[in-house]
């Protein structure tokens, strides 16, 4: 590989594929952002070298004790999404770790977290940045949060303000790609079962709504309690109570896997083969997606990316305080498992096969 294999200017995108990185990489070793490993940064340079791109020198960088708290709800990490939390805490922990840097996770109840109570934590722990893990901050904190010009990153949320750094999976195109999945299948009635009031759940019923409206579908939104102590029991017993109706219904996207292990329980419960007779289509790849009887069909999200991609926002941040927020969406991918397949002519003009 020499500047000779371009017969224009190199760009980045370039050194890119050459490399075998994203664009973004390139360019955050190009600009010598931290948080990028050695073995990466010297590839980059040396193929960037190798096309003839203007490379600045730039000193390495050094590590730095860099010292954040991440807060995550604490009915959120004991509750049944605990493993999805644990992917990112994962992908936050090992950033810090390869930028010699300090993470400090802290368990909150979100539904009171108050000013006060993050002063506290931030005098406990002298952090120099905070990472909102799963939480939607009420408006007196992201005004203290904004006039104190604390280095902030949402992670797995969606600040609809933009005031501050955010990353989340792609929550519409997944829920429009995993809706419009069900729909190829033949499915024209179509249910959506969904719970919390979170920017980044509303994006996944915004999905399901656009896919569901532009093929002139049937369909019904099941909102669960968010009180309800077990997602998967609650989905059960609303599913059960929807098939006695016998609307005709042949598939359900659920918000999370959970749900749609409570769906799945309630087909078999009536009788019904799946995906024969009922498709079921979950989101998120948990493990119990694995464990499910067929297999579940669901949208995967890369948990340990998410949390990756938080701490190099928080390190662009710290050391750029006056940048303008970042809007990250890192992509979802439909994961075929056995509880989707096409109806026959039969189903998909809307009969449910008793």
């Amino acid at each position: 590989m020499t500047r000779a294999s371009l017969s224009r200017r190199p760009r980045q995108t370039d050194i890119a594929r050459f490399a075998g990185v994203s664009v973004s990489t390139v360019s955050r070793v190009l600009a010598n952002e931290p948080g990028i490993s050695t073995n990466v940064r010297d590839q980059v340079i040396r193929i960037a070298s190798e096309l003839g791109y203007n490379v600045r020198p730039v000193p390495s960088p050094q590590p730095q004790n860099q010292r954040s708290v991440a807060l995550i709800p604490v009915d959120q990490a004991t509750g049944g999404l605990g493993v999805f939390y644990e992917g990112i805490l994962s992908g936050l922990r090992g950033a810090a770790a390869r930028s010699g840097g300090t993470l400090l996770p802290r368990l909150v109840r979100s539904a009171s977290l108050k000013v006060s109570e993050l002063k506290q934590t931030l005098s406990e722990t002298e952090a120099a940045g905070v990472f909102l893990v799963g939480i939607d901050p009420p408006d007196d904190l992201c005004d203290w949060l904004s006039d104190s010009g604390l280095p902030t990153v949402w992670v797995n949320g969606n600040d609809p303000s933009l005031q501050f750094d955010c990353v989340s999976p792609a929550n519409f195109y997944g829920a429009r790609l995993a809706t419009q999945h069900l729909i190829a299948a033949g499915h024209r009635r179509i249910l959506h079962f969904t719970m919390s009031h979170r920017h980044t759940i509303r994006e996944r019923v915004r999905g399901f709504e656009a896919a569901t409206a532009k093929a002139g579908v049937a369909t019904r939104i099941v909102q669960l309690p968010a009180t309800a102590p077990r997602t998967s029991t609650a989905a059960c017993e609303a599913m059960e109570a929807i098939l006695l109706e016998d609307e005709g219904f042949t598939a359900a996207f659920c918000m999370n896997d959970m749900m749609a292990v409570g769906i799945m329980e309630a087909v078999t419960n009536h009788h019904l083969s799946i995906p024969q007779d009922f498709a079921v289509m979950g989101f998120d790849d948990l493990p119990c997606a694995s464990m499910t009887t067929p297999r579940l069909t669901t949208m995967q999200v890369d948990r340990e990316a998410i949390g990756q991609e938080a701490y190099y926002l928080m390190q662009r941040r710290i050391a750029d305080p006056g940048a303008d927020p970042r809007k990250v969406e890192l992509a979802v991918r439909l994961v075929e498992g056995a509880t989707v397949q096409a109806l026959s002519k039969t189903s998909a003009d809307g009969e449910l096969p008793a």
